[in-house]
């Protein structure tokens, strides 16, 4: 992580030396601020568009997918926009903008076809093993259904699973398929 950072402060301290020495410190500042604010312009009405199509698809009117990969791209370019930098800066124009994402969309939809199989595999053995019961009411219909004052308050019907029926590989007890 050390070495990330020390990369990304190379490589900004290169771009701003690299265009400071072409157009001067002036038109470098200017340069960064004029950034900046566009930056700021495409967050707030890109922010809406992203959003608007994420609307659309919970309702069928679009693919989920182009509209969760289209959110992502522009998540990740509007944090590129507050991270300090001229590269960065350019990095979050390029991906605030709608011919960008559209570009990168099947970039980010095959990087998630390949990650998210992984990750549900690794997160199987954190799912918490489901009981199926059902909860009976004992009394007779015409009974007040208020909180009983005698007798047994609760009564659990269900099957008693055998330890004996553990899987070592999942570590837990076999779980129901959804």
């Amino acid at each position: 992580m050390l070495a990330l950072f020390v990369l990304y402060v190379v490589v900004e301290v290169a771009a701003l030396v690299a265009v400071g020495s072409a157009l001067g410190v002036l038109w470098t500042v200017v340069l960064l601020i004029a950034g900046s604010l566009v930056g700021s312009l495409l967050v707030r009405s890109q922010g809406r568009r992203v959003l608007d199509g994420l609307r659309r698809a919970s309702q069928g009117e679009r693919s989920a997918e182009g509209a969760v990969a289209d959110g992502a791209l522009f998540a990740a370019g509007s944090v590129a926009m507050f991270v300090p930098g001229l590269v960065t800066t350019v990095v979050g124009l390029l991906l605030l903008i709608p011919p960008t994402r559209w570009l990168l969309r099947p970039a980010v939809l095959w990087a998630a076809a390949r990650w998210l199989p992984r990750v549900a595999a690794s997160t199987r053995r954190m799912r918490p093993t489901v009981i199926d019961g059902e909860v009976l009411d004992d009394r007779a219909a015409g009974e007040n259904r208020g909180p009983r004052t005698t007798g047994p308050s609760l009564v659990l019907e269900g099957e008693v699973i055998d330890p004996g029926r553990v899987d070592p590989a999942a570590g837990d007890f076999p779980k129901p398929h959804r």
